[in-house]
């Protein structure tokens, strides 16, 4: 479980960093907003989505053992 979580801390450190945030930084908006904060939120809540189904896919799993 813990491989699996320095994983994904990991994966949210590359993604929220600057070269591949640097992707993000063009002048275009998506419903009005402008891309990067929009992208910023949307893989913030990618993260913490992946965070909660790891979590409760431990305990599901453990509940059972």
């Amino acid at each position: 479980m813990a491989q699996r979580l320095f994983a994904l801390f990991c994966s949210g450190w590359l993604l929220l960093n600057f070269p591949l945030l640097g992707l993000w930084d063009i002048d275009v908006t998506v419903m009005g907003l402008p891309l990067l904060p929009t992208a910023l939120l949307g893989l913030w809540a990618i993260l913490i989505g992946a965070l909660a189904w790891l979590m409760e896919r431990q305990t599901k799993t453990e509940k059972a053992d």
